[in-house]
């Protein structure tokens, strides 16, 4: 005759069984969650790389803008160039923001008073280091602005 204890757990083992037999989904909340977990990961991450690319855009653009200004108010074309490539680069490292390729593209063709300047400026930030797999890697953005040269301002020299 067995022992009390080992009735006990003969018992509880045959309880045990009879509970599963009643519920045949016990433990698929384990299994699902395995399947679902890499997904929702996933997901994550998308939300994290479109969150960055939002902020990157906005970043991108007020180095335009910058830009721009800062070549409205030199005096020639040549200084204009100058001062909207460092103010972009300027702006993008203060904002944080590392380009893996950086183009500054400087219109100043109607500079004059009254006239305006255009600025582009392109970079390609990374985002590999959003994901372990590298994905999706790179996105270039691009943003134009133009700022106007005052009509009161003297400038020197000719753009063509």
């Amino acid at each position: 005759m067995p022992s009390t204890r080992a009735r006990r757990a003969l018992e509880h083992a045959h309880r045990r069984i009879a509970h599963v037999k009643e519920r045949p989904d016990a433990g698929s909340v384990t299994a699902e969650l395995t399947i679902l977990l890499p997904l929702l990961i996933l997901v994550l991450l998308l939300v994290v790389a479109a969150g960055r690319l939002a902020g990157n855009r906005i970043e991108v653009k007020d180095a335009a803008h910058q830009a721009a200004r800062a070549a409205s108010l030199a005096r020639d074309p040549v200084t204009a160039r100058s001062r909207a490539e460092s103010t972009a680069r300027s702006a993008l490292d203060s904002a944080g923001l590392s380009c893996r390729d950086l183009g500054v593209s400087v219109d100043v063709s109607a500079f004059a008073p009254g006239g305006v300047a255009r600025v582009t400026v392109r970079c390609t930030v990374d985002l590999s280091d959003v994901t372990a797999s590298g994905m999706p890697g790179s996105r270039t953005l691009a943003a134009t602005a133009t700022s106007a040269v005052d009509t009161h301002r003297g400038t020197t020299g000719s753009s063509r």
